[in-house]
């Protein structure tokens, strides 16, 4: 089969997509992938779904059921005020994907460019944006966000903020390392010695060669940010109620465990679920893009060689 590269009338989305396409197909050939992906395209489809899925509202009450076990009307039974578990739980993955993703999004983009920069200039900058990232990391994500929450205060918002910062120096470490590493290339210096922009560099040489780390580490983070959102929910700092939060789900289990444990089991199944699918789905996914891990099978084949 041709190279799509070599192939002529197909432009750079076109050939991404191509690319992507095949980095799929050789994740769902695991066993792990396969899992990780129905799971991951699962969620994503119960979230856009929801109002279709959930048979009932996640806000209406039912006294006269309250702390029920499951039944045929209530598939999870009910909480304290009658509310049906199951909506609550599909309702809640909406909260936890609403705020993992942008926080995600945004920690990568913050983190590439710092990394960038940091890399490509080296010298005082780089030693500042390491102080920087340490100063960051030196304190535990859940710490750091309950500081940052005590000052800006409990909205979705401020927790997806919270999340990216937290989430941030991990990415802006991977990168710095992906673009320090990737100027030893001759290549590069070659492009260098000919005085190519430092934004053609940066879009042409580096970014293909960092992108694929980080998509693994953006598989591997979103489950990281779906807990810390759900232990911020669970301290009464994350979003307000009545928004049906997988922490504030286990909050309110707690506190009515001896009587109905009903709403810890669903919470604490569907936390653990989207956990581990998001974990086998990152790690087919280093399996495939890492070449030291997946030899011809892994980035070399699969991704785009920069020119």
């Amino acid at each position: 089969m041709a190279d799509i590269r070599t192939v002529p009338g197909r432009g750079p989305v076109v050939t991404a997509l191509v690319q992507v396409g095949r980095v799929l197909r050789e994740v769902a050939r695991r066993p792990g992938g396969l899992f990780g992906l129905i799971v991951v395209v699962g969620l994503f489809v119960v979230v856009v779904a929801a109002p279709l899925v959930a048979p009932y509202s996640a806000t209406q009450q039912d006294i006269a059921n309250r702390l029920a076990g499951p039944s045929l009307h209530h598939l999870l039974g009910t909480d304290q005020l009658g509310r049906d578990l199951l909506s609550r739980v599909i309702y809640g993955a909406r909260i936890a994907m609403a705020v993992a993703v942008p926080a995600v999004l945004l920690a990568m983009a913050v983190g590439l460019v710092v990394g960038l920069i940091a890399g490509y200039f080296g010298g005082g900058t780089d030693q500042v944006a390491i102080v920087g990232m340490d100063a960051v990391q030196a304190f535990p994500a859940v710490i750091l966000a309950l500081a940052l929450l005590a000052v800006l205060g409990p909205s979705l918002r401020n927790v997806v903020i919270v999340i990216a910062v937290a989430l941030a120096p991990g990415y802006a470490r991977v990168v710095r390392a992906m673009t320090l590493a990737a100027k030893q290339n001759q290549y590069i210096e070659a492009e260098l010695s000919l005085g190519v922009s430092a934004a053609r560099l940066t879009t042409y040489h580096l970014l293909p060669n960092i992108a694929p780390p980080l998509f693994i580490l953006m598989a591997m983070d979103m489950p990281s940010a779906i807990a810390i959102e759900a232990g911020l929910s669970f301290l009464g700092l994350g979003v307000p109620p009545p928004s049906p939060s997988w922490g504030a789900l286990l909050a309110d289990g707690f506190t009515y465990v001896l009587i109905s444990p009903w709403a810890i089991l669903a919470a604490s199944l569907a936390l653990i679920l989207v956990t581990v699918g998001f974990t086998m789905l990152g790690e087919a996914l280093r399996d495939v893009l890492d070449p030291k891990l997946s030899g011809v099978r892994g980035v070399n084949r699969l991704m785009p060689r920069a020119r």
